[in-house]
């Protein structure tokens, strides 16, 4: 009898073992926000080839999935792989390289960083990134005096925080064989006294002969930024701007497995670039998709680049400037829209924002699901809002809560109200995909949360927080952070949830940010990062 009932039992354990099908990694006991459409929650989930194959409860997935390997997540906190729907991801890892001037309080503390760095560095042309005029006493450019004495021979070429203005010295001015009477359209040579300052404000700046980087500086430039931007959260950035020598670098690198990051590539607008892509059509991989292209409609706000309706309130007569000449952008907008392309532009200033817009509604002609998006969508007059009807805003929120202690000094009372205007452009659209435009801003998509949530600094400033009326909801942001930012890149059938199908990636956090008190947002961590099932942080 006894061995009757032994022979049962293990036919039951074996038959048991049958019915349950295999999975690479369980996930049990989570606090996990799915992001799906009803934004719902689990327990648990199983993965299997890098995608998720079943999501549900702890007691469910074990029961029908067997593995080798589980994790405890022990109650914290999960959600989908962070997306950053417009950042620099080249260009942060390229700055490692090259002096950081953020945070800077003063010109003189430039200048002592400068001295370090080639005290340190000794190269033959010094390159950087980060000085911001708005955060010194003198809120005012700087000039290149000092710099020409301390650096007599060395070329010096520092782009302010923004990318939008450069600082140069006369030694690089020579280099370049830049006058102050070149003729210069879409930017500005910043003159004082009829002589140059150094200061050169966007199509300015290509005159200036920077040294490319080496395929080795390069190469460790991108796993520079994979760690730093795994390390946050991140498992697919969206990198606004990219040459086709970059593109094909990260994507040898992807095929040979050292880059594992989800790149949404923009490529850089120009005729060779649109010649070369379109002629190519859409470039898909599971891990690169290149199917829009990066077009400047404008320069920057705190640089007065930005294009505006009418003149800055802080300089007279001044509005600004498109980068290219008005005809240029219907010529690109009719190539990519013939085309299965998309076409973010960047654009600032409202009068950018409002050609830019019409312009997409012209060569568009009603067609609903291009995804065609402007990129930061700053500064948009009432008229205007109607135009997000058919087009993706995407959107930095760290933005407004860096420019919120000088932008309206630039722009005054009246035109502030349509100036980070989140929930407004949420609410037209229906969706709205969250970035940072690192380095421009800091990495961490935790601050973007914040700031897009509390909008306040990490100094509690302003205590009631910045134009609240256009806070989003901690859904809304999640979403724009997941699931909205995939649907902005045509992605969302494939990432920005956890759910049956989608690749694998997801994030543990040290606390549960969807509720946490406001204040402490800022100290969310990703204790893991995982992008295939992988764990990659």
């Amino acid at each position: 009898m006894k061995k009757l009932l032994f022979s049962v039992a293990v036919i039951g354990v074996l038959f048991s073992c049958q019915q349950q099908k295999k999975a690479d990694l369980i996930v049990i006991n989570a606090n996990a926000y799915t992001v799906n459409s009803d934004f719902g929650m689990a327990e648990s989930f199983a993965i299997k080839d890098g995608k998720f194959i079943a999501v549900g409860t702890t007691k469910d997935i074990q029961q029908k999935y067997a593995t080798l390997k589980t994790i405890d997540a022990k109650n914290q906190t999960i959600v989908p792989g962070l997306i950053d729907a417009h950042c620099h991801f080249f260009g942060m890892g390229l700055q490692q390289q090259k002096v950081d001037l953020t945070g800077t309080k003063s010109y003189d503390e430039v200048l002592e960083r400068l001295v370090a760095f080639q005290k340190e560095k000794n190269t033959a042309f010094i390159t950087g990134r980060g000085w911001d005029q708005n955060d010194w006493k003198v809120k005012e450019f700087p000039t290149k005096e000092k710099l020409d004495k301390l650096f007599p021979n060395t070329p010096v070429a520092v782009r302010r925080v923004d990318g939008h203005a450069l600082l140069v010295n006369q030694a690089a001015i020579n280099l370049s064989k830049l006058t102050k009477d070149t003729n210069v359209s879409g930017g500005e040579i910043i003159l004082k006294n009829g002589k140059m300052t150094g200061v050169l404000i966007d199509a300015a700046m290509r005159f200036i002969n920077i040294p490319q980087a080496s395929k080795k500086e390069q190469i460790q430039a991108l796993l520079d930024a994979q760690k730093i931007s795994f390390n946050l959260g991140l498992t697919t950035v969206d990198d606004a701007g990219l040459s086709q020598q970059t593109i094909a670098l990260i994507d040898s690198l992807q095929q040979s497995g050292d880059l594992k990051m989800r790149i949404y590539a923009m490529v850089s607008v120009s005729d060779q670039n649109l010649d070369h892509f379109l002629s190519k059509g859409i470039i898909k991989t599971d891990r690169l998709n290149v199917r829009s292209f990066k077009v400047y409609g404008d320069g920057a706000l705190g640089s007065r680049g930005a294009a505006m309706k009418q003149p800055y309130s802080d300089r007279k007569n001044h509005h600004g400037a498109l980068i290219f000449e008005p005809k240029k952008y219907q010529e690109i907008a009719n190539r990519i829209a013939a085309s299965d392309y998309q076409m973010n532009t960047h654009a600032i200033g409202d009068s950018a924002n409002a050609y830019i817009l019409k312009t997409y509604a012209s060569v568009l002609k009603n067609q609903k699901n291009r995804r065609w998006r402007i990129e930061h969508a700053q500064i948009i007059a009432p008229e205007d809002f109607k135009y997000f009807d058919n087009i993706i805003p995407s959107v930095q929120p760290t933005h407004a809560t860096s420019d919120m202690y000088w932008a309206e000094d630039r722009v005054g009372k009246k035109r502030i109200k349509g100036a980070y205007a989140f929930k407004d452009l949420l609410s037209t659209y229906g969706k709205i995909a969250l970035g940072t435009d690192f380095p421009v801003e800091k990495v961490s998509p935790f601050l973007t949360f914040y700031a897009a949530v509390v909008r306040k600094d990490l100094d509690n400033y302003p205590v009631n927080g910045y134009q609240m009326e256009n806070a989003l909801t901690r859904e809304e942001t999640l979403k724009g952070m997941t699931l909205w930012a995939a649907y902005a890149n045509f992605e969302e059938h494939e990432k920005g949830s956890i759910e049956v199908g989608k690749f694998a990636d997801f994030v543990i956090l040290n606390q549960n940010i969807m509720e946490v008190e406001g204040t402490e947002i800022p100290n969310t961590k990703a204790l893991a990062t995982y992008v295939n099932g992988e764990k990659v942080k």
